[in-house]
């Protein structure tokens, strides 16, 4: 499958992690990445864009190797400033980084789409995938928590994922459409297999399903759809997967993930901590150690979803 033309639904620092892998064992132009934006927000006037962000840091080489976002290298004189001023400093914005965020909201503000405005930036990075938001329309995940219903972010960052979450909704969501881009890289006469990175299914990958017509475009190819689990031995490597699991009173584990999923995908690629689990699925599983710690293990990861994809082929 190494000529195959690929899309990968992502959020987050795990779905990063295998769009590196992906983009760098594909041909680049190869790999389309419809990317989460119910993380969006309005923060100090300027449109903020976590996952996008990520995601063009993470294939351009300048993610932050420590944190996993954010730009390395960076300095925080902006932020200490500030702080000096008494404002809020709970979302923290490196120098470097503010920059795009600056830009961005000046483009949209111009009324460019937020593909438009991805496009230019992943064009100035020499990023040769393509990298789609959801939606050029706004959809906000809302937490409906313990404390009352909190936007993502004073959830995720500003509380820690503190409070104990009731359920998640989607505002925006059911008003979207498809970014045209994601419906034309999903229509491609030459897709060969569609791939759900090992994001949160609830915080990143389902407000991409929530955008009208994405699981209606998604499934319409008849091209193996693989999910990879987020969950190693009952836990996320990073995140609050396990953590809302238990709070939505769902059982941790990779097989609840699948019945998620049910309906969508062909296929299920199970960490080899969890290989006992192997025969409850219902669908074809792939075994292999799912933690990418090294850019070797994020390509050998990549590489053998997509010879689980080709083994699985496309549906009648």
């Amino acid at each position: 499958m190494s000529a195959a033309r690929v899309v990968a639904l992502s959020g987050g620092i795990g779905g990063a992690k295998l769009a590196l892998g992906l983009y760098r064992v594909l041909p680049p132009s190869a790999l389309t990445l419809i990317v989460n934006t119910g993380d969006d927000f309005e923060h100090l006037g300027l449109t903020i864009c976590p996952d996008l962000d990520t995601t063009l840091y993470t294939l351009a080489g300048l993610a932050n190797p420590e944190l996993g976002w954010g730009r390395r290298d960076e300095t925080w004189t902006f932020m200490k400033t500030l702080e000096s001023l008494g404002a809020e400093t709970w979302f923290r914005l490196g120098d470097a980084d503010l920059a795009l965020h600056v830009e961005r909201t000046q483009r949209l503000k111009a009324n460019q789409t937020l593909s438009a405005v991805i496009a230019a930036v992943a064009a100035r990075f020499g990023i040769q995938a393509t990298i789609l938001p959801m939606s050029d329309d706004p959809v906000r995940t809302r937490v409906a928590t313990a404390e009352g219903e909190l936007a993502f972010q004073d959830y995720f960052v500003r509380l820690r994922c503190a409070p104990e979450v009731r359920s998640l909704h989607f505002a925006g969501a059911a008003a979207a459409a498809v970014a045209p881009g994601a419906l034309a890289a999903l229509a491609a006469p030459d897709l060969e297999a569609i791939i759900l990175a090992p994001s949160n299914p609830y915080l990143s990958v389902d407000p991409i399903l929530a955008v009208p017509g994405m699981r209606a475009a998604l499934r319409a190819r008849g091209v193996p759809v693989i999910a990879v689990t987020p969950l190693v031995g009952g836990q996320a490597i990073k995140g609050p997967t396990a953590k809302i699991m238990g709070e939505l009173q769902l059982a941790p584990s990779p097989l609840t993930i699948a019945r998620h999923y049910a309906g969508l995908i062909d296929g299920f690629v199970l960490d080899e901590r969890d290989a006992a689990l192997a025969p409850q699925f219902a669908l074809p599983v792939h075994v292999t150690d799912t933690v990418m710690v090294e850019l070797a293990g994020r390509e050998r990861l990549a590489r053998e979803v997509l010879h689980f994809a080709s083994r699985i082929g496309r549906r009648a």
